[in-house]
């Protein structure tokens, strides 16, 4: 529950190494927030560096290619720290779309991770903010999934259908108290991104960051990183097929 200052108290972070989820967990505890759930494969997650930020950490094991343990999961995540203000799924494999090409039982795998684990991860947080009452989940969506191109049209796809479930969710869960923020970032400059050549627009986890918190603030329901890639994507969605076939890989 939100602390008397209006304040998030509870954070859970799916992905507790993420960049990105990470940066969003520092603002929040210095906004306020006292309790913090870090849940990654292994448990292997960077405590101290939270806890020292002045916030209680827990921590759990999670994987998500595990679908049949992410209800328990939720479970266990409540039962540490009470009802949870703030949900944020942020694991995913970036992939390559020339290893997918040559090995399809690989992309599979991956596609499986960066949208069935989110589908899994996201019906099972929300039941439990819907029982809640209030509660945000954060959905790390992309630009990569407005318009699906060529040059990563497998982790492209995966995205075009967490956005898409995203914003259903949403409405699914209008009403109750609870809400989805779903975030589209264009290319994150980090180290899931390391050796690739940054695209116009690029932004960095803080940025991704600040963005969400920004969002949690106002209500918004779907964030673009940085803002002017909304009207940049407007067009390029108008884009003839043949043309968009022609942008630079």
């Amino acid at each position: 529950m939100r602390n008397a200052l209006g304040s998030v108290d509870t954070v859970l972070l799916l992905g507790g190494r993420s960049e990105i989820g990470l940066a969003i967990v520092e603002r929040l505890v210095r906004r306020g927030a006292r309790r913090v759930v870090l849940a990654a494969r292994g448990a292997v997650v960077p405590v101290e560096d939270v806890e020292r930020l002045g916030a209680e950490v827990h921590v759990l094991d999670f994987d998500a290619a595990r679908p049949e343990t992410h209800t328990a999961l939720i479970e266990e995540a409540v039962a540490r720290v009470g009802d949870l203000d703030v949900v944020i799924p942020a694991f995913g494999v970036l992939g390559s779309q020339a290893v997918y090409d040559a090995d399809p039982v690989a992309a599979a795998r991956d596609v499986a991770v960066n949208f069935g684990g989110h589908v899994s991860v996201g019906l099972a947080a929300a039941r439990r903010l819907r029982e809640q009452g209030h509660g945000t989940l954060v959905v790390l969506s992309s630009v990569a999934g407005v318009r699906v191109r060529k040059a990563n049209f497998v982790y492209g796809s995966a995205k075009a259908g967490l956005d898409g479930f995203a914003q259903g969710l949403g409405d699914a869960l209008h009403g109750s108290g609870a809400r989805v923020v779903v975030v589209r970032p264009g290319f994150v400059i980090g180290r899931m991104t390391r050796g690739m050549t940054p695209a116009p627009m690029s932004v960095t986890a803080a940025e991704v960051a600040d963005a969400v918190v920004a969002a949690l603030d106002t209500r918004k329901g779907t964030v673009w990183v940085p803002a002017r890639l909304r009207p940049a994507f407007a067009v390029m969605r108008l884009l003839p097929r043949p043309l968009w076939r022609r942008l630079p890989r």
